[in-house]
């Protein structure tokens, strides 16, 4: 199968659109789910400090047989890395349990606008990348509001804001705006945060037209809208559907139909009160 296609960042650096998400995986398991993801066409993969399963993913990169240039490795720190300076070890930390030189794309995980040192990490990112041990540097349930901040004191405009995004998410406001910027909007958790998103009977429906499961009406929704996607999972049969989304397209029936979906603008996680 082929791999997926890859997406342009603000930085030149390019992202493949579809990878494999690893929370909440253990380093057993998740070492055996990146071989045989790897094995499959994956040549992204997910991970973070906070997933405590590093070492499991540089293990499955390193079992895989596959050349680092090859992957797309991406890490994310968490709230006892913010602050000045902090992330510096933050990062070495990851590519010690890695295995790794550098990591393609790094992410502040949470905002956590309380404690006010979003800005203050940033800036260190922002010295991390001219250091060379990360390639593209990003962050991860941003609001259009911590965005501004970041732009009004900061110098680089993240390549990358990961957020929680699905059919019953869909963030319209907050994707524009990432867009508008030049943010790539990736989407966690794109399958929705439970199973009932995929019980949805307007998913079956799509899904007997075009010959598909739910979860790849879902993932194509992703894909048509230039959203990265990372679906995680251990499963061989759904790693091989969940690439398989690049050879057919929703017709706009399909997208109003997945428009009935829409939680509404409170559903979701609110980055403002939650994070760590």
């Amino acid at each position: 199968m082929a791999a997926a296609p890859l997406i342009e960042l603000n930085d030149g650096f390019k992202i493949p659109q579809l990878g494999l998400g690893t929370w909440p995986l253990n380093d057993t398991q998740v070492a055996d789910a990146v071989v045989e993801a790897v094995s499959r066409g994956y040549q992204h993969i997910d991970t973070a400090v906070k997933y405590g399963n590093e070492s499991g993913v540089g293990d499955g990169i390193r079992r895989s047989g596959v050349g680092r240039d090859e992957l797309f490795i991406t890490t994310k720190l968490d709230g006892e890395f913010q602050g000045s300076g902090k992330a510096v070890a933050g990062l070495d930390g990851s590519l010690k349990r890695l295995g790794l030189d550098y990591v393609d794309l790094l992410l502040i995980h949470w905002p956590l606008p309380r404690r006010g040192e979003f800005v203050s990490t940033w800036k260190t990112f922002e010295e991390l990348q001219a250091s060379g041990k990360v390639r593209s540097i990003g962050v991860s349930n941003f609001k259009p509001a911590h965005l501004d901040r970041l732009f009004a004191e900061t110098e680089i405009i993240p390549a990358v804001n990961q957020i929680q995004v699905s059919p019953s998410i869909p963030r319209t406001l907050a994707r524009e705006f990432n867009q508008s910027h030049g943010i790539v909007t990736e989407s966690y958790s794109p399958l929705g945060a439970s199973s009932d998103l995929l019980n949805a009977p307007v998913l079956a429906r799509i899904g007997e037209k075009h010959g598909k499961t739910p979860g790849q009406v879902v993932l194509r929704w992703h894909v048509q809208q230039g959203l990265v996607a990372i679906p995680k999972t251990s499963n061989p049969q759904r790693m091989q559907e969940n690439l398989d989304v690049f050879g057919f397209e929703l017709d706009q029936d399909d997208l109003a139909g997945l428009q009935t979906l829409d939680g509404g603008p409170d559903a979701g996680v609110d980055s403002d009160v939650q994070g760590h």
